[in-house]
C-alpha cells in the first residue's frame, strides 16, 4: 500500500484515525494503541502476508533480547553483553539473506565461473530500515537508556505505520514516552498535520514524478547499450538529482504528517540537504535519522577521531562505505558509499588545511560557489546510485564529459546551428529546464519544518533538530488562505495519481 494512492489516502488513513480517535474520546487509549497496532500491521500487510509473519517473528524475537538483557544487567551478569552481540548478529544475518544472498552468490559464479544456483529472493520492504531501528533498541538496552518494557508499545514502536517502510530511524527515547502518554490531538496538531501531508504528496506527485520523466527513460537507455550526447547525460543526472530530493522529502514530509494525526511526534530527517556548503553538512541534513545511527553506532564504537587523524579517516571511509552497502546489494552501491568516504576525508583534510593559513581560503570562498561543488560532488556520486551497473554508471559519467559528443535537443532543432539532433529517449533541453528549476526551488524555497516551526520530537537524540535556526517573515498558521491552498493543492495531487509510482527509498 502506497502513501501516493486512492486506496491509502481516501480509505485506510482517514478510516485509521476515525478509530484511533473515537477510542480515545470514549476513554480507551490502550485500545487506540490497538487499533494503531492492527492498522500498522493490514498496511504492511497488504504489500505481503508472508513478510508481516517475518516483522512480527523479529519483532517478538527482539523484545525477548530485550528483556534477556535487562534480567541479566539486574543480575550484573555479563550474559547481558552475550545477548546484544546475538541480538545484532541475528538482525544482520536476516538483513544479509535478504539483501545480499544473491548478490554474493552471483558474484561467487563471476569470479570462480561456478554455477551456484539459489532461488531469487524478494526484498521485504522497510527492512534496512526496521532491522538497524532494532539494533539502535537492543544497544539503548543495554546502556541502561531503557528500563521498563511493554510489548504492545515495542510492537506499535516497531511496525508504526508512518515511519515502518523508510524511516526516519526512530530512538526508543523518542517515541516510547509518546505511546505510553498519548497526546491530545488538538485541532492545530491536525492541521499541520493536514499540511505536512499535502506538502509532501505534492511533492512526490507535482515534482519527483515530473522530474522521474526525464532521468528513467535516458538511464534505462544507457543501460540497454544506447549512449547520451552531453546535454542529454546531464539533464539526465540533474533530473535524477531532484527526483530523489523530492520523493525522499516528500515521503519524509508525508511520515511527520501522519504521525501528527496521532499525536506523535517523529523526528525531522531531511533539511534541505542541497544547500550545504559541504558534505559534511550535507550529511548533518540527508536522512539524518541514518547519519546519526551510523554516527553512534558504528563510527564511535570504530574509535571516531579519538585515535589519531589516520585512524579517523580510515574510521570516517568504512563508516560511508557500509552506509553504501546497506542502501543496496550492488557494487554500484559499494562506489557510492566510497566515494562519500573519500569526500569526507578531503572535506576535513581541507578544514585542517585552512585553519593552519593565515588567511582563511575557506571564509573568503563566497557560498554559492561552495554550494554548487558540493551539489556537483553529490551529483556525480548520485549516478552510481541510480545506475544498473557500474558500466552504465562510468558510461553516463563519460558522456557528462563529451566523450560521446554533442547533440541538439529535438527542441532546439530548428535553429539551424551545424550540430547533430540528440537520439536521447527524452528531449534534453525540456529535461535540463524542468531539472534547473526544481534545483532553484531546493536552494531558494523554505522547507516545510520552516514553514511550520516544526522541531520533532524532545529528547537526549533531539540535538540536531536543535541547531537548525528558522528565520522566516512568514509562517504557516490555521487560517483560511492557508486552508484553500492546502485544498486546491491536495485535489490537485489527487487528480494527478493516474500512474502511482513508489517512493525510491521503500527499495532499500
Amino acid at each position: 500500500m502506497l502513501f501516493n494512492s486512492y486506496v491509502f489516502i481516501l480509505l485506510f488513513l482517514p478510516l485509521t484515525v476515525i478509530l484511533f480517535h473515537l477510542c480515545r474520546h470514549l476513554g480507551y487509549s490502550r485500545l487506540a494503541v490497538f487499533v494503531l497496532i492492527l492498522a500498522s500491521l493490514i498496511f504492511y500487510g497488504f504489500w505481503s502476508i508472508k513478510y508481516l509473519f517475518l516483522l512480527l517473528s523479529l519483532t517478538l524475537i527482539n523484545f525477548c533480547m530485550a528483556k534477556a538483557i535487562i534480567a541479566a544487567r539486574k543480575k550484573n551478569s555479563q550474559s547481558a553483553k552475550l545477548f546484544l552481540i546475538l541480538g545484532i548478529i541475528l538482525n544482520l544475518s536476516i538483513l544479509a539473506y535478504y539483501k545480499y544472498a544473491n548478490f554474493f552468490v552471483d558474484n561467487v559464479n563471476q569470479l570462480l565461473a561456478a554455477n551456484i544456483t539459489l532461488a531469487y529472493i524478494i526484498l521485504p520492504i522497510g527492512i534496512s530500515f526496521f532491522t538497524f531501528q532494532k539494533i539502535a533498541f537492543l544497544k539503548d538496552i543495554y546502556d541502561n537508556k531503557v528500563s521498563k518494557l511493554n510489548f504492545m508499545n515495542f510492537l506499535l514502536f516497531v511496525t508504526f505505520f508512518p515511519q515502518l517502510i523508510a524511516g526516519p530511524i526512530v530512538h526508543h527515547s523518542e517515541i516510547m514516552p509518546q505511546l505510553t502518554n498519548l497526546k491530545k490531538v488538538t485541532p492545530r496538531f491536525f492541521l499541520k498535520g493536514i499540511t505536512f501531508l499535502t506538502i509532501g504528496l505534492a511533492k512526490k506527485v507535482l515534482l519527483a514524478d515530473t522530474a522521474a520523466k526525464f532521468a528513467s527513460p535516458a538511464f534505462n537507455a544507457v543501460a540497454g547499450g544506447q549512449h547520451l550526447d552531453f546535454l542529454a547525460a546531464w539533464s539526465a543526472a540533474l533530473a535524477y538529482a531532484v527526483q530523489l530530493y523530492f520523493d525522499f522529502s516528500a515521503y519524509s514530509d508525508m511520515a511527520i504528517g501522519m504521525a501528527l494525526f496521532f499525536g506523535i511526534y517523529l523526528p525531522i530527517n531531511f533539511n534541505s540537504p542541497y544547500k550545504s556548503s559541504s558534505i559534511i553538512e550535507f550529511w548533518r541534513r540527508w536522512h539524518i535519522t541514518l547519519s546519526r545511527f551510523l554516527r553512534d553506532y558504528l563510527y564511535i564504537p570504530l574509535g571516531g577521531n579519538r585515535k589519531g587523524p589516520t585512524r579517523r579517516y580510515i574510521n570516517l571511509y568504512l563508516t560511508m562505505l557500509l552506509g553504501g552497502i546497506w542502501r543496496g546489494a550492488g557494487w554500484t552501491f559499494v562506489i557510492w558509499g566510497a566515494l562519500h568516504g573519500i569526500y569526507l576525508i578531503i572535506n576535513h583534510k581541507w578544514h585542517e588545511l585552512n585553519s593552519a593559513l593565515v588567511i582563511k581560503i575557506r571564509k573568503s570562498t563566497p557560498k554559492v560557489v561552495a554550494t554548487i561543488l558540493t551539489f556537483l560532488a553529490v551529483v556525480i556520486a548520485w549516478i552510481f546510485f541510480r545506475a544498473a551497473n557500474v558500466h552504465t554508471a562510468f558510461d553516463i559519467l563519460k558522456s557528462m564529459g563529451g566523450g560521446y559528443g554533442f547533440a541538439l535537443p529535438p527542441s532546439f532543432a530548428s535553429l539551424g546551428i551545424p550540430l547533430p539532433v540528440s537520439t536521447s529517449p527524452v528531449d534534453s533541453g525540456l529535461g535540463l529546464l524542468v531539472a534547473l528549476i526544481l534545483l532553484v526551488l531546493t536552494w531558494t524555497a523554505p522547507n516545510t519544518q520552516q514553514l511550520t516551526s516544526y522541531i520533532g520530537p524532545q529528547g537526549v537524540h533531539n540535538k540536531e533538530v536543535q541547531k537548525i535556526s528558522y528565520q522566516l517573515s512568514f509562517r504557516w498558521k490555521p487560517s483560511l488562505p492557508w486552508a484553500i491552498a492546502t485544498g486546491c493543492l491536495f485535489a490537485l495531487c489527487l487528480m494527478m495519481f493516474t500512474q502511482v509510482s513508489e517512493f525510491i527509498y521503500f527499495q532499500f
